[in-house]
């Protein structure tokens, strides 16, 4: 029987991933060379620096308002290709759905690990 007790602590580790999650969806464009949109540039790179900021604080310390900020910001990466007109089918809507799904998940792991804990 699997111990779900792992799942139930936070680790650094999670916070790390979410850091080099800020810095992949701030390069997307030009890691892709997609860099014709200026609205997603710029939402890439504010977007980025946001989530890298919010992950680098609870690194420090835990705080639920930093994990609800990752979360909308994730979500809000996700849907941005189609907000923004980005989404046919390019390399970046591709990278910044399934990066910004990531971030969203792994700070709805983080909340759902320390319930009822803010600072």
């Amino acid at each position: 029987m699997s111990n779900w007790n792992f799942l139930r602590s936070h680790r650094s580790w999670e916070d790390w991933l979410s850091i080099a999650l800020g810095v992949v969806i701030m390069l997307a464009p030009w890691i892709v060379e997609e860099t014709s949109n200026q609205a997603a540039v710029v939402n890439a790179a504010l977007c980025g620096i946001a989530v890298l900021l919010l992950a680098e604080l609870d690194l420090v310390s835990f705080r639920r308002w930093a994990e609800a900020g990752q979360l909308g910001c994730g979500l809000w990466v996700a849907a941005s290709p189609f907000v923004l007109g980005y989404s046919g089918g390019s390399e970046l809507q591709i990278w910044h759905t399934v990066s910004g799904l990531a971030v969203a998940l792994l700070a709805a792991l983080e909340l759902w690990q320390k319930p009822g804990e803010d600072q």
